[in-house]
């Protein structure tokens, strides 16, 4: 099990714009066997940062969904509005694996 943490730095100016966005891709990564955990949008603090998390099985899931989705159109959209909004200013990717107490995993 993968799990893969989305740090993003927003246009504090379009972020109804990213929760769009956000939207498009909840249920685009369920579609290719992901699991997502939801957005994080700016609440008390900064106000141009959000977040995501979500998991696949493994990273040869993971993977397997990223070339995909560069070829589905519902994700092509999706990337097109971000692109022509400009929500997105940069955004961070890392993966890490859960620890569920004793349980071997």
């Amino acid at each position: 099990m993968v799990t893969c943490y989305l740090r993003y730095v927003l246009d504090p100016y379009q972020i109804k714009a990213f929760e769009h966005y956000a939207n498009l891709w909840i249920p685009l990564v369920e579609k290719f066997g992901g699991q997502h955990h939801g957005y994080f949008l700016p609440s008390e603090g900064a106000n141009n940062i959000a977040m995501a998390m979500f998991t696949f099985p493994s990273l040869a899931d993971y993977e397997r969904y990223r070339q995909d989705s560069m070829k589905d159109a519902a994700c092509i959209a999706a990337f097109q509005y971000a692109e022509e909004t400009k929500c997105i200013l940069s955004y961070e990717r890392s993966f890490f694996r859960p620890v569920f107490g004793d349980q071997q995993q």
